[in-house]
């Protein structure tokens, strides 16, 4: 016989929200999306130190990510390791639990609490991209 390997009801199990890309400039990047892919950019938000362009690609957003200023963490991620994955947002259904996880286990969160109303409230950084979490439903989820 065997195992079941569907695993947990398909709500219950995390999924990506958004990957952030670092990005020198939003106007360079944006095209590739829009041209090529047919995909209209929302318009630019901005939050710690950065310019935000969201993207729609399914259930997953993508982020680019401008820096404001040199010091901002997008702007000292980009002098370090030049564009690319900044970080992955994971979409939980418990982020208190998902935050207590990630302590047990030794991560240092950037984030001890979540931030209200951010679309990703939590971050714990790791090699290469740091990852973060949300609880945010999306539309029509029935997490609401």
């Amino acid at each position: 016989m065997k195992p079941d390997r569907r695993g947990p009801a398909p709500d219950s199990v995390p999924h990506v929200a958004h990957v952030g890309i670092a990005v020198p400039s939003i106007a360079a990047a944006v095209p590739f999306y829009r041209d090529v892919l047919g995909i209209i950019p929302d318009a630019p938000e901005t939050a710690d130190g950065a310019t935000i362009v969201n993207l729609h690609l399914g259930d997953v957003d993508v982020e680019l990510l401008e820096p404001r200023e040199p010091d901002s963490p997008v702007g000292k991620f980009l002098a370090r390791r030049g564009p690319g994955i900044h970080h992955i947002c994971y979409r939980v259904l418990d982020l208190d639990a998902a935050l207590a996880r990630c302590r047990a286990a030794g991560y240092r969160l950037i984030d001890e609490r979540p931030r209200p109303g951010a679309s990703a409230p939590a971050r714990a950084p790791a090699a290469g991209a740091s990852r973060s979490f949300t609880r945010k439903p999306r539309p029509g989820s029935c997490w609401s």
